[in-house]
């Protein structure tokens, strides 16, 4: 499945954030360090040597995946017209058949984080909420059965 190319401002600044640590500061002290090692001599023995060219390597995937992934992401932001309903950045109160309230936020496939609140676009959860309105019921196919939500609040604001 394609990830969707949306990200909030947010995510945007975490992404952006961490390329230029890895850039700027990670990758420029490892080099330093694999050079210190190299410099000792017989490389094969030398674990902080070996460590560090793996972790040289780690970074630079990452930095790549970070360069290209930035390219294609298209920042979003909310529109007053959305207010009301669910659209990409909203914050969702629902309630679960069992009364408990939960609270979510629709985001980009590359900044979801479960313990902040925020779920991706892309997840069954967040399409089954795509376009509704507070008061509709929602039905979202789970693993463990069809699970059914009550959305009580919507909203665009940081925290609700």
């Amino acid at each position: 499945m394609k990830r969707s190319n949306y990200i909030t401002r947010a995510g945007w600044d975490r992404l952006d954030k961490e390329l230029k640590f890895l850039w700027k500061d990670e990758r420029p002290k490892v080099t330093r360090s694999v050079s210190e090692a190299a410099a000792q001599g017989d490389r094969s023995d030398n674990a902080e040597y070996i460590y560090g060219k793996r972790r040289l390597r780690e970074i630079d995937r990452r930095v790549r995946f970070l360069m290209k992934r930035t390219e294609d992401l298209n920042i979003v932001y909310p529109d007053p017209q959305q207010e009301g309903r669910v659209f990409f950045g909203a914050w969702v109160t629902l309630v679960t058949e069992d009364d408990i309230e939960v609270v979510y936020r629709l985001v980009g496939p590359d900044e979801w984080d479960v313990k902040r609140g925020e779920i991706s676009i892309d997840s069954p959860m967040a399409r089954a909420l795509l376009g509704k309105s507070i008061d509709d019921e929602v039905v979202v196919k789970a693993p463990e059965g069809e699970r059914i939500f009550d959305i009580i609040k919507i909203s665009y604001k940081a925290a609700l």
